[in-house]
């Protein structure tokens, strides 16, 4: 009983048929940048991306075979507003990266409303006010996965499921339901909010594929990864490096802070089925790979991002020099976006191995970083982390990670385990995998790294202070 699932990134779409036995066959994907058409907004072409989706989708579907079931999963909070009787986008979709709305989530927050920049919220009401300022017209709002349904249902269908609900910033504390509070404030229509579904189970029905197979599986992509590794059991974690870096706890029930912890995670939904809500904790960093690509394409001192790991195999270890990545500031769990990445400890004898192994290593150590909020803020040890994304292919980030972490670290067998975990959500609602406890067995990492030394966690404090604040009003800012 395979899968057809359909995964929408930031920049990129993908479609792939996944086996019962968790082979991935079929792949067909394609670049999809967002625009920035000033520094700080990010958008995307709605349409393109539907017609992306629906072209790939079919592509699979044509070398992969027919398929029992379709698995969604998506970049999170990117927001579209379209009309309802003609499908047509009122506007750009905003990208979850999108910041036009900082001065609005400063002056809610006067009001007693917490929301960040990254989430639907503002962005939903920012469109509003361009497209329908007098809240007359009959719209729909959805994020990716309600957009791309849409799209495979024909326009019949405008749901979303509440792991993607969840970080819209738009749902009551709970997670049970929209709140009346927030859309009075922003005057959002509750008529063009999409239904909230579960994450497993038929929802719909793909009419616009060959065969209509039943839409069955839907989540937020740093949910779907957390399922895809199998983290399916109180006080499995998983970390995402990427282009940022995610790291998420299944928790199972709700986390006793309301916003963020103590330790700046998030609470987040792992998914819903039935009456059942299992929830996690987010921890966030802002720049991962971004680090590497700042090698290779600025500094140009690298001529690939795999090449950074022979490189910083040149040396046994960076020298004393020490790199904070917070190019873009720093996330969980200090939150001052006005750090800037920061090099110390650079001598006469400092090389280009040490530098790329002091980037690597500064990377692990936010890794760390990660680890460490998300036990405080979770109330449990993680004992070991199970890793994703791109970074996980470099052997020697892998290691430092183990070592910074002191805990082992387990590399997932696909590099983007999203695919996985849409297909595990869509693949349990029509008997492909007979329960969680199949997807809690599925679990075989390509190798395990243990720790074979330790970075230096006292130096790494003190580099961090020596980062922050940097641009003092940006540090100011708190969402």
């Amino acid at each position: 009983m395979s899968i057809l699932v359909i995964d929408v990134g930031t920049s990129s779409v993908r479609a792939s048929v996944v086996r019962p036995d968790g082979t991935i066959d079929a792949v067909h994907q394609r670049a999809t940048p967002p625009d920035t058409p000033f520094p700080g907004l990010v958008e995307f072409d709605a349409n393109v991306l539907a017609d992306t989706v629906l072209e790939l989708a079919r592509a699979s579907l044509a070398e992969g075979g027919p398929v029992d079931a379709v698995g969604v999963t998506n970049q999170r909070a990117s927001t579209i507003v379209w009309d309802r009787k003609t499908g047509e986008p009122v506007g750009p979709g905003l990208g979850w990266q999108d910041l036009r709305t900082i001065g609005t989530c400063l002056e809610l927050q006067g009001e007693g409303f917490r929301l960040a920049p990254n989430t639907s919220a503002t962005k939903l009401a920012a469109l509003l006010d361009q497209a329908d300022p007098d809240r007359t017209r009959d719209l729909c709002f959805g994020t990716v996965d309600s957009w791309i349904v849409w799209h495979l249902t024909a326009g019949n269908v405008h749901i979303t499921d509440l792991s993607n609900a969840a970080v819209t910033g738009l749902t009551n504390l709970g997670g049970d339901g929209w709140s009346p509070h927030l859309l009075d404030r922003l005057r959002i229509p509750v008529a063009m909010l999409p239904q909230v579904v579960d994450s497993t189970g038929v929802v719909a029905h793909a009419g616009a594929l060959q065969g209509a197979p039943p839409i069955a599986g839907i989540a937020g992509d740093q949910q779907a990864s957390l399922i895809g590794q199998s983290c399916v059991r109180p006080g499995l974690a998983k970390a995402t490096f990427g282009t940022g870096g995610m790291l998420d706890v299944c928790l199972g029930d709700r986390p006793a802070f309301e916003t963020r912890g103590d330790g700046g995670c998030f609470p987040i939904v792992c998914w819903r089925q039935g009456d059942e809500v299992v929830w996690g904790a987010e921890a966030i960093m802002l720049a991962a790979g971004t680090n590497v690509d700042w090698l290779v394409d600025d500094l140009g001192i690298l001529a690939s991002a795999a090449e950074s790991h022979d490189v910083a195999a040149r040396c046994d270890d960076a020298g004393g020099v020490v790199y904070v990545p917070a190019l873009l500031g720093l996330g969980t769990p200090h939150w001052d976006h006005g750090a800037r990445g920061t090099l110390l400890g650079l001598t006469r004898g400092s090389g280009r191995p040490e530098v790329v192994r002091a980037v690597l290593e500064g990377v692990a150590q936010r890794g760390a970083d990660l680890v460490e909020a998300a036990e405080a803020d979770g109330g449990a040890a993680i004992a070991s982390l199970r890793v994703d994304g791109g970074m996980s292919a470099n052997p020697t980030f892998v290691q430092a990670l183990a070592d910074a972490t002191q805990r082992p670290i387990e590399v997932s067998p696909v590099t983007e385990a999203t695919t996985l975990g849409a297909a595990y959500l869509a693949g349990l609602a029509v008997g492909t995998w007979a329960g969680w406890d199949d997807v809690a067995a599925a679990w075989k990492p390509s190798r395990v790294v243990e720790p074979a030394r330790t970075l230096d966690r006292e130096r790494w404090a003190e580099a961090i202070r020596r980062a922050s604040g940097w641009i003092p009003e940006l540090s100011a800012l708190d969402f």
